[in-house]
């Protein structure tokens, strides 16, 4: 797999939440933190995905904020 973003994080699908629409899926990661992601169901579907399987969570952002409580 090649691809052009810098972060690839790899992990183990924990959990696959299907909606109507949609699909949550997390991530678990070597050190026991989670990446969540929200894609579409035909995506899941296309992929293949399930839980145990090992997966990556790609994340590319121009933005990133960050906000406190006040």
């Amino acid at each position: 797999m090649k691809i052009s973003a810098r972060n690839a994080l790899k992990g183990i699908i924990t959990r696959i939440t299907p909606s109507i629409v949609n699909a949550e899926v997390v991530i678990t990661l070597p050190d026991g933190q989670q990446v969540v992601a929200v894609i579409t169901l035909a995506s899941a579907d296309a992929l293949g995905l399930r839980v145990g399987q090992e997966a990556y969570a790609v994340i590319k952002a121009s933005d990133v904020m960050v906000g406190v409580e006040h």
